[in-house]
């Protein structure tokens, strides 16, 4: 019988394990949230997974609803062997671009590693996508890695997790953008918004080429 959306083939530690059998020890997936939104940083995270656990449900943020995301954000920090999170502003993203500012935080991310963990130091880096800039550790990119690393698969939830939480602050601070609900991105709603009240300090001035 097929399995259902529900229950899909666990994530394959396939790329983990060919990065262990290099000699690497201590392999840590990261991934970024929030490329897209008009305001508030870009979010990312990086995170050690114990080798071989199979996390139920793990897949990409993006293809699970938001209440399978918060549930997998409370098992991911309780199991992962070390994760961190880091992120760029929006000032950042429109100094250095929105690129550079996703790479920007996904190596603080990297090197924050640590810091949540004292035994637990990243050798490694899985990045998701296809540009890898300025880590201080071996990297290598896989593209659409949050559907096929467990590692990138947890770093792209807590990464989506901690900004759609940030949105909500955001929202309260600025309630008549209508961040909770868009989180940022570029609907219809939140660009009549922007052309009625004018960007506010969290907007990216660099995004807002409609008005």
């Amino acid at each position: 019988m097929p399995r259902t959306k529900q229950e899909r083939e666990p994530l394959s530690w396939e790329i983990e394990n060919a990065v262990f059998a290099k000699g690497y020890h201590a392999v840590c997936g990261c991934d970024e949230a929030g490329r897209g939104p008009l305001a508030g940083p870009v979010v990312a995270a990086a995170v050690i997974l114990p080798a071989g656990l199979i996390i139920p449900g793990l897949n990409d943020s993006k293809k699970l609803s938001e209440k399978k995301r918060d549930a997998l954000y409370d098992v991911i920090v309780t199991q992962a062997e070390a994760y961190a999170i880091a992120q760029a502003t929006a000032e950042e993203i429109d100094e250095i671009n929105i690129l550079n500012a996703s790479m920007l935080a996904m190596r603080r991310a990297v090197e924050a590693l640590p810091k949540h963990h004292a035994n637990i130091t990243a050798d490694f880096a899985l990045i998701d996508g296809n540009v890898s800039r300025g880590f201080t550790i071996p990297t290598q990119t896989v593209v659409g890695g949050d559907a096929k690393s467990p590692s990138i698969a947890a770093a792209s939830i807590l990464a989506k997790v901690t900004r759609d939480r940030l949105c909500l602050e955001m929202d309260a601070a600025y309630p008549e953008y209508g961040f909770a609900k868009h989180k940022g991105y570029p609907t219809a709603a939140h660009m009549e918004a922007v052309r009625t009240f004018g960007p506010c300090p969290l907007h990216r001035r660099t995004f807002l080429k409609f008005l």
